[in-house]
């Protein structure tokens, strides 16, 4: 008994180390992806770039773990919206990277958190893309409120409570901002519902794995016609800096998938989502407030991190029910 509580420990351990560090990682691809963009010009071809390192790397992983490509003859007769997750990833890297320098690393974690929220929401609720109808409670209505919270608390009470104790020091609202905020929200969306599609394709391949690599190929496959379409310039700035780190964005993106690969089966999708959750908030912070990654240093304040807490409390009430 003690033996098999010890091998349980260690196992949850695990899955916490790996959660946090995937997630850590996100907010880094994101602030990397960003940095490619400036160099390249484009966010499509920066996020063509990322989608191809990370094809790259996950057939390698497919050759290692699985040996084969094979798919269950099963996965043709499934809904056409089972291949259209790398499509929704497309959107939600691209969108990324033209959110980041607009309203910066902590928001661009956040934003997106609520829209996943929600739409885990909806999709629970009514089935959508083969899920188990899970209905809405109290419970996780009052997590939803809890999350709500700390969205307006970060991005509009620290912003108001420094206005109040500096006016002289306030700058005219560049309205702008609310569109960036209202496309992180359905970024988020979009990434949530990639995230049940990838899930209900890899029940159907009984492979997570080769799940995420069909995501990858789709993704690279549309932004390699994206980029065809809108005629972008294929450039390389070499007047700028180029650190070796501006090629591990799609690496990142791979390790993530997967990661949660890994810990899902260890500790279940509710707690795996809270571990990753805290790795993303954390990794995003530490961004903004060291300027790591050529980010812009932004000051954390106590506001940001009771804010971030009633977040993680909202996330959790929803999850556990």
């Amino acid at each position: 008994m003690i033996g098999t509580t010890r091998i349980k420990g260690g196992l949850l351990i695990l899955a916490i180390i790996i959660g946090l560090i995937i997630g850590i990682l996100v907010p880094v691809q994101t602030s990397v992806n960003t940095r490619l963009r400036g160099i390249v010009g484009s966010p499509f071809l920066a996020s063509l770039l990322s989608f191809s390192i990370g094809t790259v790397f996950l057939i390698l992983l497919t050759l290692f773990v699985e040996r084969n490509f094979s798919l269950n003859p099963g996965v043709w007769s499934e809904p056409g919206w089972i291949w259209i997750g790398g499509v929704l990833g497309v959107i939600f890297l691209t969108g990324n990277i033209l959110l980041f320098p607009r309203i910066g690393g902590v928001q661009t974690v956040i934003m997106p958190i609520f829209g996943q929220v929600l739409m885990g929401l909806l999709i629970d609720n009514f089935g959508w893309f083969s899920n188990a109808v899970t209905p809405l409670s109290s419970t996780r209505l009052l997590g939803a409120g809890f999350v709500l919270l700390g969205v307006i608390g970060t991005v509009a009470l620290g912003d108001w409570l420094a206005k109040r104790r500096h006016p002289e020091q306030a700058k005219p609202v560049d309205t702008t901002i609310y569109g960036w905020r209202v496309l992180g929200v359905v970024m988020g969306m979009m990434s949530a519902a990639q995230a049940a599609i990838n899930g209900h394709l890899g029940v159907v391949l009984d492979s997570a794995i080769k799940a995420a690599l069909i995501s990858f190929i789709v993704g690279t496959v549309t932004l390699l016609l994206v980029n065809v379409i809108v005629r972008t310039k294929w450039q390389f700035d070499r007047s700028l800096p180029t650190p070796w780190w501006i090629w591990i964005g799609g690496l990142i993106g791979a390790l993530f998938i997967a990661g949660n690969a890994v810990i899902v089966p260890l500790v279940g999708t509710g707690v795996a989502v809270v571990i990753v959750t805290i790795g993303l908030l954390t990794g995003s912070l530490l961004i903004d407030r060291f300027g790591l990654f050529g980010a812009a240093k932004t000051p954390v304040t106590g506001v940001q991190l009771v804010s971030l807490a009633l977040m993680i409390v909202g996330i959790v009430l929803i999850r556990s029910n």
